[in-house]
């Protein structure tokens, strides 16, 4: 099927195409409402269809004869330690996780906060959770106390689930401190915790409250999965919000399950017993659909790698384990490749991996600059798909469908919208915006299965924040433009747009260009005030390992190639050299504080910045440089 009439039929027939997708999976009872209305108006899918996401996942390949293949590869390099999991060894795992759970009091509904490492045990509580039909909240290892108390207080969670530590590049994280920290400052209690004990730093456990995870497994009976309706919540995932009070995206079973399972074949090509690999975490959505639920739901293997894309131990450490473990295909953000280019820009580490088995790179989380595309396409010999999705819609709103038709990649474009995905480009009217046009990114009611239908405890707020700024729209809160092909060009938020004298500038674009240069391996630019233009654009620069220009050369140089590109009006005429760029820990650099810093704004580090030290350096550096209050 080509993916002009795959994608028609989405838009054209939505009902009809996504009971066919949801026939493929194994319902307890199968849906014969496909789309309806819930009691706030929302669209919602497969609402009266029987189900466990985990059933879905684990227990039927098994039942199906496949018990026996690998479900689940660990690869540590930061402990020196692998392990695999079948499908039968990862069921009888998660079965008797949910038995301790539901000795703990865990029923049908109930949350869950799940605290972890990038270790197996994290993905057996997610799986343990759904197995009951309750709601997991997976925080990201090591955030602050104050935070995770923000969301104990928002999930009010029946049990916490966390371990004794994680392990960074040469340190230890101990969590339970932060965990009891949390506990403390929330109003709200959660009954019981059970704490994985690592070796490398044990915990001292709460008398009363706390349980040790390998005790209560030894003595725990296996829980059968609880059926669900396809509207009930799987899970909810924070992300941050404008207000600086994370938003709790919740994600339904029904949907989620229909969508991931099509994504693996359509969008990644993916088939059973085929490895896929996530480069990413559980406390991200990319974790959350693709190394967990996705991967298991298409019957493939997949990869938990604890370890970075650079020092564990080397910048080769991607190519290492694409190799070893004969992934089929990588998906990371691109901020991972810009720091493996960065530290080996020749890719000489590359050289003795065998990466005959990979066949696609997939990047996502952030946008790809065409640098960063054009040199792993390069050096890694792999094609390299661009796609574009958001924690709110759990799985890609644009992408190169290499499942059904791969068309040929232009750099700078999340390439067309996938199925279900009615992908407009509109004024700030509403009006929709002829090829070429930038304007802001948005997409027709209904939304496709996955996307989220409510914000926990605050459906005004999801109102506020996605459907009323074009009624009848999902606003995406990204901009940019389709060209006379389809192709999306995601540029980036809409406040990434500056006005430099009345002209409407895009900064990715300006970005693109000041990456291009050679001795450039990572670079912001933002817009700051200015009293005669509204603003100005000033780029700040990483330098590859080993290049060696001085700062005025390059700004001299980057203000040339902007001008050649846009013209003197981009009026790009300061580049400053920093040391790091401010980013959050799935990888996307903090444009609007770096805005609010060099306008003399005051701003909130937010709760997912990777190093809050970064900010303190920017802000003397642009200081340094006489570039905060446009004082130059």
């Amino acid at each position: 099927m080509s993916y002009l009439t795959e994608y028609t039929q989405s838009i054209e027939q939505p009902e009809t195409f996504w009971a066919d997708k949801a026939a493929k999976l194994p319902w307890y009872s199968q849906p014969k409402t496909i789309l309806s209305k819930d009691e706030n108006g929302i669209d919602r899918w497969f609402a009266d269809g029987e189900m466990n996401t985990a059933y879905m996942a684990l227990d039927y390949h098994v039942e199906q004869g496949r018990g026996d293949q690998v479900a689940a590869i660990y690869d540590s390099p930061v402990t020196g330690s692998q392990r695999k999991y079948t499908y039968r060894e990862l069921r009888d795992e998660v079965a008797l996780f949910a038995g301790v759970l539901a000795e703990q009091g865990v029923t049908k509904g109930d949350r869950v906060v799940i605290y972890m490492p990038m270790v197996p045990e994290a993905v057996i509580a997610m799986l343990a959770v759904a197995r009951l039909g309750a709601i997991h909240s997976v925080v990201f290892g090591g955030f602050a106390a104050h935070e995770l108390a923000v969301r104990i207080d928002d999930a009010t969670p029946k049990v916490l689930v966390s371990a004794s530590c994680g392990i960074e590049v040469g340190k230890v994280i101990d969590y339970k401190p932060l965990l009891d920290s949390a506990i403390e400052q929330a109003n709200h209690k959660p009954e019981g915790c059970v704490i994985l004990q690592r070796s490398e730093s044990k915990a001292a456990l709460v008398d009363g409250r706390d349980i040790d995870w390998h005790d209560a497994m030894s003595k725990a009976a296996p829980a059968d999965c609880v059926a669900v309706k396809g509207t009930d919540p799987l899970y909810i995932l924070y992300t941050s919000g404008t207000t600086g009070k994370p938003k709790g995206v919740v994600r339904d079973n029904g949907g989620h399950a229909v969508a991931l399972a099509y994504s693996m074949k359509a969008i990644y090509n993916m088939n059973p017993g085929e490895v896929f690999w996530a480069a990413s975490d559980v406390g991200w959505v990319v974790g959350h659909s693709y190394i967990v639920y996705g991967p298991l739901l298409a019957g493939c293997t997949t990869i938990i790698y604890e370890g970075k894309p650079v020092k564990t131990p080397d910048a080769g450490a991607f190519w290492r384990v694409a190799s070893e473990h004969k992934a089929k295909a990588l998906f990371a953000a691109p901020t991972a490749f810009r720091a493996i280019k960065k530290e080996d820009p020749h890719a000489k580490l590359l050289q003795g991996y065998d990466l005959s088995e990979l066949e696609t790179i997939f990047m996502a989380g952030e946008r790809l600059d065409p640098p960063t595309y054009d040199w792993t396409v390069e050096k890694a010999g792999k094609p390299v798909v661009d796609h574009w999705w958001q924690t709110e819609t759990g799985w890609a709103i644009c992408g190169n469908l290499m499942g059904i038709e791969a068309k040929p990649p232009k750099p700078g474009s999340s390439t067309v919208p996938v199925p279900g995905f009615d992908v407009q480009v509109l004024d700030s009217e509403g009006k929709p915006l002829p090829a070429g046009t930038q304007g802001a990114i948005a997409v027709k009611l209904p939304l496709p299965p996955s996307c989220l239908p409510t914000i926990w405890g605050n459906h005004e707020r999801f109102l506020a924040g996605y459907l009323e700024e074009f009624p009848g729209y999902y606003c995406s809160g990204d901009g940019g433009y389709k060209d006379d092909d389809g192709y999306v060009y995601i540029m980036g938020r809409t406040d990434d747009v500056i006005n430099v004298a009345g002209h409407r500038l895009s900064t990715g674009e300006m970005e693109e260009i000041v990456a291009a240069h050679d001795a450039v391996a990572e670079c912001a630019v933002i817009g700051i005030q200015d009293s005669l233009k509204g603003q100005v654009p000033i780029g700040l620069v990483l330098l590859k390992d080993g290049a060696d220009i001085a700062e005025a050369d390059l700004q001299s140089e980057l203000v040339g190639m902007v001008r050649h590109e846009i013209g003197a009006i981009a009026c790009f005429h300061r580049a400053v050299i920093v040391q790091r760029l401010p980013k959050t820990r799935s990888g996307k650099i903090l444009r609007k504080i770096l805005r609010q810093i060099a306008d003399g704004q005051s701003y909130t580090a937010p709760s997912t910045i990777d190093d809050p030290a970064s900010l303190d350096e920017i802000a003397e550096l642009l200081a340094e440089h006489g570039l905060v209050n446009n004082a130059a």
